[in-house]
């Protein structure tokens, strides 16, 4: 039987929703041992010790492997390694030197796509490292890079890896002013962008964007890739285009032998202040963890194509667009535009070209191509496709079950993942070839870390007692070591709930089952009190999504003068269903009979589109802000400004003076 019609996972007939793996992907996989658990566990620091020399090339090894000052880390002491060279020099040296590293498919299928082998890649990240070089940047300096989804977003990160140039990547949709955020926290002396690129088959003009974006900021040279041709402004001594510059670069560049603890990257994420922190990643724990879960959580064999959706903006993008799936030899697939341009069926379309082995995307993402209708799918062939992956948010268990059945075919493992930007790679997830996989809940930590979940007080709790998910010592390699320049702002952050020996993750939890899987229920700031009953927002969403009549929705809790807080429930519906009073009572009924009348809506509120950010996501602040009748604020990022506007009208939402 030929690979891609094997049947990689067998359904429970013991338990109705748990799926595990079938004994075709025990053998294929990396792990398929549940004792690996038990063993990492028993000691985790030797545990990482043990992968960090099998999985990366060090130039020398460490002097102690674990050091923790609380609430402060650190992994590998005295190690030294570059991780850009262990991402293409070392490949170069095998057989894979002529193996596709990068393929790029862009928006228009019309355009021509692109295929880096590593030894292209190798190639191209010494001539650009060289570049930065002679522009003035070294060890320690930070870079700019606001850039679309193309090869070269990967070339300018691995170059600054190897000089030992601290990247920062800003999301190619934010605005100027969030750009100028981040630049002027990171002092950034560099800035690499492009001229533009195309969504949805329109010219974004990102240069405009960069040059109002590096305005009072220490940004002293701009290098700009000739993505599309369309004119833009080039300031004489400060603005080069990258061709010209790589013309006459040269072709080697020695990688900077970096110490384990000096910082990799800052990666800016959202802040309950409003002003975004700069989280600090670390070279030698953040590639031990980047590469190990990309090895085992995607069971990662050389003849895959990895697909992982997200922007290389976030944190996703950089640990399975980037670096990773590279350490690991692997072939990632990068694509430009949207995934339901010019056909809804365009993610489809690439999968079935390529034969994408391994497909990661957000929940969001799969509800919004379930809306768009089976039939899409169904025009290609998928079954390439042997393990299917999610991250971002807690996925609802009609989207689980669609993304399965018709994305997969029923046959293939979904790799439910819980982490953060905070985190750096995945923490919590089954194993391919241990499962279980059951629809909405994670998994189990990944082997050698150590989680629980915790009352207010403290206290551990049992099997589905819902509390706060929290992570102990020895920390996982690849956390973050502080917020940049604000070592307060992490302790207060991160540290305070429970004490500085114990990382609060925001995060809402319960242990599923006697094995220990978890099922998140999302962020605490998404938790309501209603009644003096603590109830997640998701848990509501996803009792919502049960119905027939809903493709997507979002909860949150607005102010009631008997009962502290309600849930209220913003819902888009399918073809073929009309807003009624009696579909209210029927979606209100259906959380009641799932959850329980405490967590009945108090609204349904039927609207045409939920206001998202560019990447996708619901932003779910907004809508808490209208409930609330609360200043919206700042609305640049929305990929559909125009829905707030409906959304006043829907809710009576009053101006607030």
């Amino acid at each position: 039987m030929s690979e891609r019609n094997v049947q990689w996972v067998v359904k429970d007939p013991e338990r109705e929703n748990y799926y595990w793996p079938s004994e075709a992907m025990k053998k294929k996989a990396w792990v398929s041992d549940e004792k690996i658990y038990e063993e990492a566990s028993k000691d985790p620091v030797s545990w990482w010790a043990k992968l960090a020399k099998e999985g990366i090339t060090w130039f020398k090894e460490w002097d102690e492997t674990y050091r923790w000052d609380p609430p402060f880390y650190q992994w590998f002491i005295g190690g030294k390694l570059n991780i850009s060279y262990n991402a293409v020099d070392r490949h170069v040296k095998t057989w894979r030197r002529n193996k596709a590293a990068i393929i790029w498919e862009p928006e228009s299928p019309d355009e021509p796509n692109r295929i880096l082998t590593y030894y292209d890649l190798y190639r191209e990240v010494n001539k650009f490292a060289n570049v930065l070089k002679s522009l003035g940047v070294k060890k320690g300096d930070r870079v700019g890079i606001y850039m679309p989804m193309i090869p070269e977003v990967q070339i300018a990160m691995l170059a600054c890896a190897r000089i030992g140039a601290i990247h920062s990547v800003v999301f190619s949709a934010f605005s100027g002013k969030s750009l100028r955020d981040r630049m002027l926290d990171a002092e950034a002396k560099v800035l690499v962008t492009a001229d533009g690129y195309y969504r949805r088959g329109k010219i974004i003009n990102l240069k405009k964007n960069a040059d109002e974006g590096i305005k009072g900021t220490p940004i002293e040279k701009v290098v700009v890739v000739k993505r599309l041709g369309n004119e833009v402004n080039m300031v004489e001594g400060r603005d080069y285009w990258w061709h010209e510059l790589m013309e006459d670069a040269p072709l080697n560049c020695e990688p900077e032998v970096m110490d384990s603890e000096d910082p990799l990257f800052i990666l800016y994420t959202s802040g309950t202040t409003g002003k975004p922190k700069g989280i600090e990643h670390h070279t030698g724990g953040y590639a031990v963890q980047a590469y190990w879960t990309s090895r085992w959580d995607f069971d990662l064999h050389d003849e895959d194509v990895f697909w992982c959706t997200a922007d290389i903006g976030w944190i996703t993008g950089h640990t399975y667009s980037c670096y990773g799936p590279l350490m690991n030899g692997a072939t990632i697939l990068v694509y430009e535009g949207a995934p339901d341009y010019p056909t809804p069926d365009r993610w489809w379309q690439i999968v079935e070209k390529y034969g994408v082995t391994i497909f990661y995307t957000a929940p969001t993402a799969i509800r919004m191509l379930m809306k768009l209708g089976d039939e899409w799918p169904k025009k290609h062939d998928l079954s390439s496709i042997r393990i299917l992956g999610t991250v971002g948010e807690p996925i609802n268990e009609e989207a689980w079950l669609w993304y399965f059945k018709v994305i997969g075919g029923g046959r293939c493992p979904i790799i439910d993942t819980w982490w953060q930007t905070e985190t750096g790679a995945t923490l919590i997830n089954s194993l391919p070839g241990i499962g279980p996989f059951i629809p909405t809940v994670a998994g189990r930590p990944f082997p050698g870390t150590n989680f629980a979940i915790l009352d207010e007080e403290g206290n551990k709790l049992g099997i589905g007692e819902g509390g706060y998910l929290v992570q102990m010592s020895p920390f996982a390699p690849g956390m973050l070591r502080t917020i940049y320049k604000d070592p307060e702002r992490f302790k207060k952050q991160y540290w305070s709930v429970y004490g500085e020996k114990i990382y609060y993750t925001s995060d809402g939890a319960y242990i599923y089952d006697e094995m220990g899987n978890i099922r998140l229920t999302g962020r605490v700031d998404d938790v309501m009190k209603v009644a003096g009953h603590r109830l997640s927002t998701a848990e509501v969403e996803n009792a919502l999504t049960q119905h027939p009549a809903i493709v997507e929705c979002a909860v949150v809790a607005a102010p009631h003068e008997i009962k502290g807080e309600v849930p209220i429930a913003f819902v888009t519906l399918k073809a073929g269903y009309k807003p009624s009073p009696d579909l209210e009572n029927e979606l209100k009924g259906t959380v009641t009979k799932i959850i329980g009348p405490t967590a009945r809506p108090d609204r349904i509120i039927f609207v045409d589109d939920l206001p998202k950010t560019r990447s996708g996501k619901i932003m779910r602040r907004i809508l808490k802000a209208l409930a609330r009748n609360q200043p919206i604020g700042d609305t640049t990022t929305l990929m559909n400004p125009e829905s707030v506007e409906a959304l006043k009208e829907k809710i009576g939402y009053r101006e607030v003076q």
